[in-house]
């Protein structure tokens, strides 16, 4: 009868941290990243460049830890800036997104580098990024790819209803 308690208990406790750990992972993410579109490359391109709008709909800040794609070796975030008509890109570590904040990763400004592309990016076609931040977890997007040179998601001639928009795990 003892074993028999023990059993009982050992199930209960199971189901319990079960369900608590349910909850934990079930919970909406308060990160929304929505307009995920690249810039289509050259044939032979080794870098490319991903953009994204990072909305943080949380009572609290989170920060951007990093990105990963199966398109590249590794994926940087980047800032350009302009100093006398002279262009900087710094590499940033991590991406801070404030209480109520939209960040917007865009062309001549902060943006992902996607470093060591193992093919080129085509217009019109999409591939999978994935956003690591520190408090919301993993989020994994839709990239669109617009044309070579573009300056926003909008320059893409043949992109599917929906493509870019919000999307989030």
């Amino acid at each position: 009868m003892r074993l028999a308690g023990h059993w009982i208990a050992a199930v209960l406790i199971a189901f319990v941290v079960s369900g608590h750990a349910q909850a934990q992972t079930s919970a909406p993410s308060t990160i929304r990243v929505e307009n995920a579109w690249a810039r289509a490359t050259p044939a032979r391109a080794k870098t490319g460049a991903a953009y994204v709008t990072v909305i943080n709909d949380g009572s609290s800040a989170d920060s951007l830890l990093s990105a990963t794609t199966p398109l590249a070796q590794k994926v940087q975030f980047h800032r350009e800036t302009e100093d006398n008509g002279i262009s900087r890109m710094r590499e940033l570590r991590t991406v801070e997104i404030d209480r109520g904040a939209k960040v917007i990763f865009k062309p001549g400004d902060m943006h992902m580098m996607m470093v060591g592309l193992k093919q080129p990016l085509k217009e019109g076609e999409t591939f999978p990024l994935t956003l690591t931040f520190e408090k919301a977890g993993k989020i994994d997007v839709t990239v669109s790819v617009a044309k070579v040179g573009a300056m926003q998601s909008g320059d893409m001639k043949s992109m599917m209803h929906g493509a870019g928009g919000p999307t989030k795990k």
